[in-house]
């Protein structure tokens, strides 16, 4: 008997993928569940999903069954080996409870890296040349704003930040080195393969005084919650910009604000935000800062590279054992 994948969640663009990746391997069952508890119960002797030894999950049914949280982990048969989460953020699977149950997680780098970086390099743009309230203007047909040229600069010659030079990082970093900008990194360790123009800090607060604008890269879990918190936004020198494509909670939003609003920041470019899809209105009273519903890998082409990725993984662990992506805190499992 062929093992069991269950899809939880939807495939919209790599169907044809599924059947070629897949179908001459495993039996695939799709997610038909109307709650949490029925779909925990799908996975008990005789129940739809009975057997399943892989998971496709993405975000899209989070309404309907939450997070993959440590008490729908632990709800997993001991079947359950592997998860391949559809996306490059992994903070709404409860990685420690995998571990725990023995289940592997895999994610999709690399997929989402054009496409997330070329939407940082937008907000990096329009925060500096002020693009988004000059499109506003003209669509209520008053033209430019006054003064605009006093509050806006030219990335040339600037100085670009990137806290967590993982793919989206490295390659924002090659997008804003052609301006040229200055193009400095802070990661938990320098990275061997980054050119000779991406200067690295061990002091990240060092990093942070010398930068026009910190772009954030790093993941959201426990010890990065907070992260850019008070201290490290007023590091950065006067007049500062912050662009911040990664998760909102990775940013002390409090803090964000208080620097609007005592100038200490000059603006800011957001794709995310604590508590998505809910955005703090404090934020729509700065016109100057740029606010995306996060569109980060909101294109065909990248969604696409992505369900075929996660695919992929599920297909390496089920051909060989492991898929290519497991996630950094299970690569020693």
């Amino acid at each position: 008997m062929a093992p069991k994948v269950l899809i939880c969640g939807s495939i919209t663009w790599a169907h044809k993928d599924v059947k070629e990746l897949l179908g001459p391997i495993a039996e695939v069952v799709h997610f038909d569940s109307v709650d949490r508890k029925d779909f925990l119960k799908g996975f008990q002797p005789g129940g739809k999903y009975e057997g399943t030894v892989a998971v496709f999950r993405d975000n899209n049914l989070t309404d309907q069954i939450g997070i993959f949280d440590k008490e729908l982990v632990d709800g997993f048969p001991s079947t359950v080996k592997w998860i391949a989460h559809n996306g490059a953020g992994y903070d709404q699977i409860d990685v420690n409870a995998c571990k725990a149950k023995g289940i592997t997680v895999s994610n999709t780098p690399g997929a989402v890296d054009d496409a997330s970086a070329t939407t940082a390099l937008y907000l990096l743009i329009s925060t500096f040349r002020n693009y988004a309230i000059s499109e506003r203007s003209l669509r209520e047909l008053k033209w430019k704003p006054d003064g605009l040229a006093k509050r806006s600069h030219d990335l040339t010659g600037h100085t670009l930040a990137i806290l967590g030079l993982g793919g989206i990082g490295m390659r924002l970093a090659e997008l804003a080195h052609a301006f040229p900008m200055r193009i400095l990194y802070y990661s938990r360790n320098k990275v061997d393969d980054a050119p000779d123009w991406c200067e690295y800090f061990e002091n990240v607060e060092e990093m942070l005084a010398q930068a026009d604008v910190l772009s954030v890269h790093v993941p959201l879990n426990p010890n990065t919650a907070g992260l850019v918190g008070e201290k490290w936004i007023r590091a950065l020198k006067k007049g500062a910009i912050i662009i911040n494509t990664a998760r909102g909670k990775v940013i002390d939003e409090d803090a964000m604000i208080r620097a609007l609003e005592d100038g200490h920041l000059a603006s800011v470019g957001l794709d995310v935000f604590p508590d998505e899809p809910e955005v703090n209105p404090k934020l729509l009273e700065f016109p100057y800062v740029t606010l995306l519903p996060h569109m980060g890998t909101e294109t065909q082409d990248t969604q696409h590279k992505m369900e075929v990725r996660a695919l992929k993984n599920i297909q390496g662990f089920l051909s060989s054992g492991s898929g290519e992506d497991v996630i950094p805190e299970m690569k020693n499992m």
